[in-house]
């Protein structure tokens, strides 16, 4: 059974930067493709960025474009989202999904069979 857990979340200030992972345990995590979502408070968790499973194939929302880059490290179980120039808007809880298949498909949740427990990431002044 894979876990995943995440971590790296914290306060920052505006422009700033984090770097956020998910580890994996129980399994081998280049078998999966792997999604980031967050959810802001009061709003409906959304898809932010997602990987395939050996790494050559990555999708981003268009509010993180440019800004945000997901990245994977098989041989450590570990997915990574960097995170720069960050606003406000940024502030959620961030989750890391793992879907049995290869590739990306979308964010529809239910794609997603396994998810960490959230990293909370506060972006203010």
């Amino acid at each position: 059974q894979l876990q995943l857990v995440e971590s790296g979340g914290g306060l920052v200030q505006p422009g700033g930067s984090l770097r956020l992972s998910c580890a994996a345990s129980g399994s081998t995590l280049g078998y999966y493709a792997v999604g980031w979502f967050r959810q802001a408070p009061g709003k409906e968790r959304e898809g932010v960025s997602c990987i395939n499973s050996s790494g050559g194939y990555t999708n981003y929302a268009d509010s993180v474009k440019g800004r945000f880059t997901i990245s994977r490290d098989n041989a450590k179980n570990t997915v990574y989202l960097q995170m720069n120039s960050l606003k406000p808007e940024d502030t959620a809880v961030y989750y890391c999904a793992a879907r049995t298949r290869y590739y990306c498909s979308g964010y529809a949740e239910y794609e997603y069979e396994y998810w960490g427990q959230g990293t909370q990431v506060t972006v203010s002044s």
